[in-house]
């Protein structure tokens, strides 16, 4: 029987995949915390694990294994000002 490695892509990806899924958790956690001692917890680790989830996708990208492309300027502005515009409406 051969033993088969990883190779760093694969384990990058499967790091970034589950800090996505870990961060997204804890999101759901932290908005239904009754306790606020709890909630800040929540966000706490939140927090964390998209620092994490950031440094890995920063680490993919500067390997090229997850290459992104620049917005335009004005699509930037845009998106700025539509949840801009949703935030006041709801505030």
């Amino acid at each position: 029987m051969q033993k088969q490695t990883l190779q760093d892509q694969e384990i990058l990806t499967d790091m970034l995949s589950s800090q996505k899924q870990t961060a997204a958790h804890f999101n759901m956690f932290a908005g239904e915390c009754s306790d606020q001692n709890l909630k800040n917890d929540m966000l706490n680790i939140l927090r964390d694990e998209q620092t994490i989830q950031t440094n890995v996708f920063c680490e993919m990208n500067k390997r090229g294994w997850y290459p992104t492309c620049p917005a335009p300027r004005q699509m930037v502005e845009q998106a700025r000002t539509k949840y801009e515009g949703i935030a006041q409406q709801l505030g």
